[in-house]
């Protein structure tokens, strides 16, 4: 292995070591400040996890509410295009030409 590749290894290493170390530190000052302690770690994950799961509730109230609306909006249009062609008559093979019109 030439000098090059190792000292490219030995910083890569480092880079990564550091970055580690750097993340994990950065997590611990945010769980001081906001009143965690780390031995209460999993009592985050819960609540998180249970944050998670209202969000998914929530998202499942919004899509239902959304297909109702849209179901809602197909039945109005389907009530009007009902509506529209028993007055006005429209047949496969009338041509919708303006010359026959009469005002």
């Amino acid at each position: 292995m030439s000098r090059a590749a190792k000292a490219t290894l030995l910083a890569s290493l480092f880079v990564t070591t550091f970055t580690v170390w750097a993340v994990h530190y950065q997590q611990e000052q945010e769980h001081e400040v906001t009143g965690f302690v780390s031995s209460a770690l999993h009592l985050d994950i819960f609540f998180m996890s249970q944050t998670m799961y209202k969000g998914v509730l929530r998202d499942d109230e919004r899509r239902r509410e959304k297909m109702k609306k849209r179901q809602e909006e197909l039945d109005e249009s389907q009530r009007k295009r009902a509506i529209y062609e028993r007055l006005q008559r429209v047949g496969a093979g009338e041509a919708s030409s303006g010359s026959d019109v009469t005002a």
